[in-house]
């Protein structure tokens, strides 16, 4: 499977943030709690259901409802939104790998989300389809 490149032509590089996520799902009523605003990175969704909340995962309350412990891996650049298939082959290396994702897109670029356990054996797939892992 080719490896998808950016306009300038090399492929995309990843990096590794450092930090231990948790994916928490709070009610849809509730205000963004303000454990949910710490840290270098988080993403907050509110839709008719639910509130989620992605952050780091020393930051959660005991006792809120969360799946613990993802490590999140960055594309690195900007990507403009006209480029096409991005995800894709990432998500197809990982997924023949058996391993689950959780991804995160923002206006500048995407994000995706490993079980910490499934880190390494991730982070060798992608190698091998030739990202460039930071």
């Amino acid at each position: 499977m080719p490896l998808r490149e950016e306009k300038a032509g090399h492929p995309f590089s990843i990096s590794v943030l450092q930090e231990v996520f948790a994916i928490c799902r709070l009610d849809q009523g509730v205000p963004i709690p303000d454990w949910a605003l710490v840290g270098s990175f988080h993403s907050i969704t509110r839709t008719k259901g639910e509130l989620s909340i992605v952050c780091p995962d020393i930051r959660v309350p005991r006792g809120t409802v969360c799946n613990r412990g993802w490590r999140c891996l960055k594309i690195e650049g900007l990507l403009d939104f006209s480029l096409t298939g991005i995800l894709a082959p990432l998500a197809t290396a990982l997924a023949d790998a058996d391993i689950s994702i959780f991804t995160i897109s923002t206006y500048d670029t995407d994000y995706i989300m490993v079980q910490e356990p499934d880190l390494e054996e991730a982070v060798s797939a992608l190698a091998k389809m030739g990202y460039e892992i930071h």
